[in-house]
């Protein structure tokens, strides 16, 4: 049921962006509060970091100038994490606790798998990125893609050292799962979106190429290789969420492996997403499981679909506000060179779940 209109008067401007959640960074369950540390420069500073294994803390002492890379990783994948979901009912966010997406994570779902998955190509995605702009000593740029090509044109170039980001990811984030033995549902579970993750860059890999010749022609073509944007990783990675595969461990010989629960669904492939537990329906607040519940949270009147405010709403209805909107209009260009706007103003509803 919807609420009555009412009428607010200020300024109020759509849409703002997310901002940068400084609370932490994944290593698949946990998010240690990483992002919120200075620089990683000194042995003691791994010791400091809650939710890392003594394994981890080892291998953060041995690499320390790839953990500054690590965090921004981290920082990538939340921030992904919470634009893919910015419209769902459970939209990626997080608690100021260890592990802060709190019981969601815990249990085998397919928020869950999400979560593991672009935590392990945000960190490989970020490593190799620090590869490829010379900022560590341990790795460059990706030498060799060298020669010439099938095509006809000259690999040369920097080539992004997926190769490095990758195994790097896996010694660090495949570390806990390992540590377990790699044999419960859950560490199956985890290791396979893990690697689901870094699959989501190595299969979306690109050509990017530089023309050579008099006067801008193309006599000459140079390329390399490149890592797809971010943001494609995440639109992967949500599509592989919303087909995600319910499974069950089973044994073939004597190794465990796991399988689809519902035998008339094809396997899974190593791209894509698997899960364990059915998900909460994240309606109600629940802080003791990380659910924060869709009260307060904004919904399209119009939409049938998960951002409707039917659905987003849980059936309990919504309020509407119509609030003032303040933007810059009729824009002209003045030479040289500024560019001056009129503020108009607007008046739209807004839609709140109750």
């Amino acid at each position: 049921m919807q609420g009555r209109v009412s009428r607010r008067e200020h300024a109020f401007v759509l849409p703002q962006p997310l901002p940068p959640n400084l609370l932490c960074w994944c290593c698949g369950r946990y998010l240690a509060k990483l992002s919120s540390v200075g620089s990683i420069s000194e042995e003691e500073t791994c010791e400091k970091l809650k939710g890392l294994i003594q394994r981890q803390v080892q291998m953060c002492k041995r690499n320390l100038e790839v953990m500054d890379s690590v965090r921004r990783g981290a920082q990538l994948a939340i921030e992904e994490c919470q634009y893919q979901f910015r419209n769902r009912r459970w939209n990626c966010s997080t608690l100021d606790t260890l592990p802060v997406f709190g019981k969601v994570v815990t249990q085998g779902t397919r928020e869950a798998a999400f979560v593991y998955a672009i935590s392990s190509a945000g960190v490989a995605f970020a490593v190799t990125r620090a590869c490829s702009s010379g900022e560590l000593d341990k790795c460059g740029c990706d030498r060799t893609v060298q020669g010439g090509s099938a095509q006809g044109f000259q690999w040369s170039g920097c080539s992004d050292n997926i190769a490095y980001g990758v195994a790097f990811s896996q010694s660090f984030i495949d570390i806990r799962e390992r540590s377990k033995g790699a044999s419960s549902n859950r560490a199956l579970m985890n290791l396979h979106n893990n690697e689901a993750g870094r699959k989501a860059i190595l299969n979306n890999m690109r050509v990017e190429c530089k023309c050579h010749g008099v006067s801008g022609s193309c006599e000459f073509k140079t390329c390399w290789k490149a890592m797809p944007p971010f943001r494609k990783v995440g639109n992967v990675l949500k599509e592989k969420f919303d087909g995600a595969t319910e499974v069950e461990q089973s044994e073939v010989g004597s190794t465990k492996v796991l399988v689809p629960k519902n035998s008339q669904f094809k396997p899974h492939t190593d791209e894509d997403l698997v899960y364990l537990d059915s998900s909460p329906d994240f309606c109600d607040h629940d802080l003791k499981n990380g659910v924060l519940g869709t009260s307060g949270r904004q919904c399209n009147k119009t939409s049938k679909a998960i951002d409707g405010c039917e659905l987003m709403c849980c059936g309990r209805g919504f309020h509407t506000d119509e609030v003032e909107v303040v933007e810059r209009c009729s824009c002209k260009f003045h030479w040289c060179c500024s560019v001056k706007c009129k503020p108009c103003h607007r008046v739209v509803e807004i839609h709140t779940c109750r």
